[in-house]
């Protein structure tokens, strides 16, 4: 027979002899005379029942699946339960999950936790912010796809099912579901040539005049001669990352990540500008131009319709290709990659650029006399019989802008 006690301090238990003639004690802790007599109750019935090899009752049963795990360990551990099957876990919402999924990452830049919550935007706008994750297929990222690639670009797309994937992942590192749906969803190239625009140095150069400050002529001549990501390395340049002597600038991608590029010439003048204003200990490069309400991307679109020039494609990106494109006609591009801060790869993919300059050149580059039928001339023959052709090719004058280019010995 079970019976229930109480030690001097309060505390329950409950002894009892199990069917298999071990004599038990199951401790309940501090708890009300009531609910002592209530689980003795509950008790004498599971040992009846394993003694009669008969099924609880309906409400024992009931009350022993929802029992608190701490209790219900304790039955399991006196022979009175059997260890509860783990739950699927409870059903968590697309939109709470994602949302705090971002928040949760403490590391992330201000502009990569914007694009993030841009993403979470677009996702739940096509699948429902109170979907529960673990109903979310396959044919549900099938459906995400096709419904964005109406509104977006198969670029734009490629990114956002990237992102999206992501999330996915490690909802499924959290044990919140079995498989990620976006696994197979291809979103296709992420290069889209339509975006991409060439920044001449004249148009650069009319840019420059138009700027309102010497600071904002920094900034613009950082992202074009510079080729600095703008507004994040921009921003984060401070005085002490510049090597006037050794013409070096270090560049701070990250907290823990850092490139040096050369202090060209077209930088330095608008920096030893930007220098002189600058007042005693300031720290960052630029100043005025820090504050969250600046939008730098509006006030470049002003002063493009100041000078009379369409915005292109992708205003500060498009001004770090058209200094990679420059660069990588004089250098080596595994310098140049370094320099701007990418890889290869992302360089011919995003980066490089075919222009009107490269045909001009082409097209000016005098060429050996031939005959009719497009044999080489006797002169030509010859020297083709001694030595190799010589495929250099030579520097050709671009017609005159109408505006005086700064000149650059580093090939910018």
């Amino acid at each position: 027979m079970a019976h229930l006690s109480f030690s001097e301090s309060g505390r329950a238990q409950i002894q009892f002899r199990h069917p298999n003639g071990k004599r038990y004690t199951l401790r309940l802790g501090k708890v009300a005379k009531r609910l002592g007599e209530s689980v003795l109750f509950r008790v004498r019935e599971l040992v009846a029942a394993i003694r009669t090899g008969q099924s609880v009752g309906a409400d024992t049963a009931a009350w022993l699946g929802n029992v608190t795990p701490q209790l219900h360990d304790r039955l399991v551990r006196v022979g009175l339960a059997s260890p509860r099957v783990d739950a699927a876990p409870p059903d968590v919402m697309l939109d709470d999950f994602v949302r705090d999924y971002i928040d949760g990452r403490a590391k992330l830049k201000a502009f990569t936790r914007r694009n993030l919550q841009q993403s979470r935007r677009m996702l739940v706008e096509r699948l429902g912010a109170r979907t529960p994750l673990r109903s979310i297929t396959a044919g549900d990222a099938d459906d995400y796809k096709e419904k964005m690639l109406k509104d977006y670009s198969v670029a734009t797309v490629s990114r956002e099912i990237i992102r999206v994937r992501q999330f996915f992942k490690a909802a499924k590192r959290r044990g919140l579901i079995d498989a990620n749906p976006f696994d197979d969803v291809k979103g296709g190239s992420q290069s889209n040539e339509s975006r991409s625009f060439f920044v001449t140095r004249a148009m650069a150069l009319a840019v420059l005049a138009a700027c309102p400050d010497n600071e904002w002529r920094l900034i613009f001549a950082l992202s074009r001669f510079g080729g600095l990501r703008c507004p994040s390395e921009t921003l984060e340049l401070k005085w002490r990352d510049i090597d006037w002597e050794g013409g070096r600038i270090v560049i701070r991608e990250s907290k823990t990540k850092m490139r040096t590029i050369p202090l060209f010439p077209e930088v330095r003048t608008y920096l030893e500008l930007a220098f002189d204003a600058a007042p005693e200990g300031a720290e960052y490069v630029i100043q005025r131009y820090r504050g969250a309400s600046c939008n730098l991307r509006t006030q470049l679109l002003r002063i493009l319709t100041r000078v009379g020039l369409s915005a292109w494609p992708r205003l500060f990106h498009n001004l770090r290709a058209s200094r990679e494109t420059e660069l990588v006609r004089e250098y080596p591009i595994h310098v140049v990659c370094a320099w701007i801060g990418n890889s290869e790869r992302v360089a011919r993919r995003h980066y490089l650029q075919v222009t009107d300059a490269d045909f001009e050149k082409a097209t000016s580059n005098p060429t050996s006399p031939m005959h009719a039928d497009g044999r080489a001339g006797p002169q030509e023959e010859k020297e083709t019989a001694v030595k190799p052709v010589n495929t250099n090719c030579t520097a050709v004058q671009i017609p005159s802008t109408g505006i005086e280019p700064v000149t650059s010995s580093s090939g910018g």
